[in-house]
């Protein structure tokens, strides 16, 4: 079926997009997960089996209506010239004015195309879901990666602060203050780590696969190295703003099957009554069974309720038209606030490793001093503390670059 095979194309190109500036190894790790979680998650599955019914309908308008069958005894014979009448039986089929049926398939047919755009859209958001939740295990396994490192530097500072007590330019002060200051980064440890449970617990949902499944993730997430160009006028294309226009079309179809449905119904049918022979009597039709072909003609005199569905019909056309209007404004909202997100990610990335690279240079002017005999714990401290909030803010940066990208590809894709 062509509709179950665009989300093939949708699914390329929204990984291309938006992993053309990821490491491969990522790419490649992510697309796998994208298509466990486009084959198994549950909520797809809905949407397609919906859709799968909804085309069944099609098959359900195009029937014509029960054929009627009657049968009759009677009771009390009545006398014809030819005989008596001894039973009835009828048979009669209605049938719709010329083109209905077509009507109704065209219509239940854009029914259908409006609700594939749902499974167009929650497979977009699907893919996005599972990617933001991907990136955000990226970041916490960097904030735990920066956090293991900064406790094993400060456990160096540590072997420097107790050498320096003991000759007397440190105090136990210093050695308790790094003690203090350890035992907190090892609590952000165990927090990330346990987020980074739930949030593998998350993804794992969203693939349908067991809660404790490992994820496997790259070494490191990097910032792009250039600006991607953004055209809002894709916004035009997106399945949320295609929905609305299937189901403009689908109220068009509505209409055409109203004035349909206000055409006259047409009836044929057949009655046989079974007559007896007169025995009294001899003539060329005695006993002669009768056959009545029938015509009849349903015509909707009082035809109010067809107008006043037709006013229906342009009233909701009128909805669609305002609810369209009225999705693309925070489309393009959301899409400016995700574009303008991106790049304060990058400022803030470009911002932080400058900041950075400038605590390094102080972390080493310690390092000298204590070389020369003097160095001020406090002074460590702060310039770990400073490194510690750079490098977060730095994995921050990225991921959030990645996330508004998700929502941006979501939206232009």
């Amino acid at each position: 079926m062509k509709n179950f095979n665009k989300h093939i194309v949708l699914k390329t190109v929204f990984i291309l997009c938006s992993l053309c500036f990821v490491l491969e190894a990522n790419a490649q790790e992510l697309e796998t997960l994208i298509n466990e979680a486009l084959t198994n998650n549950p909520e797809i599955q809905k949407f397609e089996l919906q859709y799968r019914r909804a085309t069944e309908k099609v098959n359900e308008v195009n029937a014509l209506s029960n054929t009627e069958f009657s049968v009759g005894y009677f009771v009390s014979e009545p006398e014809t010239r030819t005989g008596p009448q001894r039973f009835k039986l009828s048979v009669k089929q209605m049938m719709p004015w010329f083109g209905t049926i077509s009507s109704r398939e065209n219509y239940v047919s854009s029914l259908v195309d409006a609700k594939y755009e749902d499974i167009v859209i929650a497979k977009r958001k699907l893919m996005a879901s599972v990617s933001q939740s991907y990136y955000n295990l990226n970041a916490n396994k960097a904030k735990q990666k920066v956090l293991i490192e900064n406790i094993k530097l400060l456990d160096t500072y540590e072997t420097l602060a107790l050498s320096s007590v003991e000759v007397g330019k440190a105090s136990a002060v210093d050695v308790l203050r790094l003690q203090m200051r350890q035992n907190e980064m090892q609590q952000l440890l165990d927090v990330l780590r346990q987020q980074y449970l739930s949030e593998q617990t998350k993804l794992n949902n969203l693939l349908n696969r067991d809660n404790d499944v490992a994820v496997t993730l790259v070494d490191t997430l990097m910032m792009p190295s250039g600006a991607v160009e953004i055209t809002s006028g894709n916004l035009e294309l997106h399945p949320e703003l295609l929905k609305y226009d299937k189901l403009y079309q689908s109220i068009e179809q509505s209409e055409l099957l109203n004035q349909k449905e206000s055409s006259p119904i047409i009836g044929f049918g057949l009655d046989y009554i079974n007559v007896s022979e007169r025995p009294d009597m001899s003539f060329t039709d005695n006993g002669k069974d009768i056959v009545m072909p029938m015509v009849s003609l349903s015509i909707p005199i009082f035809n109010k309720k067809y107008k006043s569905l037709t006013k229906q019909n342009e009233l909701e056309q009128q909805e669609i038209t305002v609810q369209k209007q009225e999705r693309l404004n925070t489309l393009e909202t959301l899409l400016d606030k995700a574009v303008n997100n991106r790049v304060s990610a990058r400022i803030s990335y470009v911002t932080q490793t400058k900041n950075l690279k400038q605590a390094k240079d102080a972390e080493s002017i310690l390092i000298k001093n204590y070389e020369t005999g003097m160095i001020d714990f406090n002074d460590v401290l702060d310039i770990q503390e400073l490194q510690l909030k750079f490098q977060m803010n730095q994995i921050e940066a990225v991921k959030t670059y990645y996330i508004q990208s998700t929502i941006i590809n979501y939206l232009i894709q």
